[in-house]
């Protein structure tokens, strides 16, 4: 350790379902850094060491990824090591909790797929985008309890910057009951197993023909349109996870239309997507 090598500072955290990110501030150099080394665990007592660390990086951040749907308690803390090998004092500790996905505690309203890190059980997966056209001219219109997943709803959703899906937006219908309007909102959770890695756009989601939002999708390794297992050791896939809340005041009596549409960007490959009452 060199007191010479400055210590990282106002050293936060950002979380979402699965993933805990952290960001410092840093002088980078005099002495030149070489890299940031990260260490954490779930024990708040611990050592930084080779069997805490996390990784290293170059940058003033680092995803802490992969961490599962339930809400994970981490601590962290970040060094600074130099050119010439030397490495400052940890910083100070930094506690942080991923958010809990809807789909650990919330009660299952419609689904369609499984949530497992798999695109397997749907239409054309793992690797059959090229007969998306044939098989769905107009996108998907699923029938809740109806449908199937593996015959009605394409592992891939494709964007106007697909050639192979004929250069346009492509919305897929998903139609479910609910014998009465909730008394709170609802979510509305949807897993992919990868995104597009440069142009993946974003999915814009609607209810009833009323707008509920449009959700920037995370930058992917464009390996979902041809593997469907992103749980497989060593595998390329970069999943992600969104979860919003579906409004009561766009919700109806009967049958309800979900409407996700991709009007900009290259394509997205499905986990699985469901509606959920949330945990009380």
């Amino acid at each position: 350790m060199n007191t010479l090598v400055k210590s990282v500072q106002r050293l936060t955290a950002t979380t979402g379902i699965g993933w805990i990110e952290l960001a410092w501030a840093a002088r980078s150099y005099r002495p030149l850094v070489d890299h940031f080394a990260v260490y954490g665990s779930p024990d708040p007592a611990f050592e930084p060491g080779p069997g805490t660390l996390l990784g290293k990086t170059v940058y003033g951040r680092f995803r802490h990824a992969e961490l599962g749907p339930a809400g994970r308690t981490w601590h962290y803390r970040v060094a600074t090591v130099d050119a010439a090998g030397d490495r400052s004092r940890p910083s100070a500790l930094l506690r942080a909790t991923s958010a809990e996905s809807v789909t650990v505690r919330g009660k299952p309203v419609a689904v369609i797929g499984s949530f497992d890190r798999r695109s397997l059980e749907l239409a054309l997966a793992p690797a059959g985008y090229q007969q998306y056209s044939s098989r769905f001219p107009d996108g998907a219109d699923y029938v809740d309890g109806v449908s199937s997943p593996s015959a009605d709803w394409p592992y891939l959703h494709p964007g106007p910057a697909d050639r192979w899906a004929g250069s346009k937006a492509h919305s897929f219908r998903w139609r479910f009951r609910l014998e009465r309007v909730p008394a709170r909102d609802l979510v509305l959770a949807v897993w992919l197993i990868d995104t597009h890695a440069s142009i993946p756009g974003s999915l814009a989601v609607s209810c009833n023909d009323a707008a509920v939002a449009e959700v920037e999708l995370e930058k992917g390794a464009t390996k979902g349109s041809l593997q469907g297992d992103a749980t497989v050791p060593g595998n390329p896939l970069r999943p992600s996870v969104v979860e919003l809340p579906l409004p009561v005041a766009v919700l109806r009596a009967g049958e309800n239309v979900l409407t996700l549409g991709k009007h900009a960007g290259s394509w997205h490959a499905y986990d699985a997507l469901g509606v959920f009452e949330p945990a009380v």
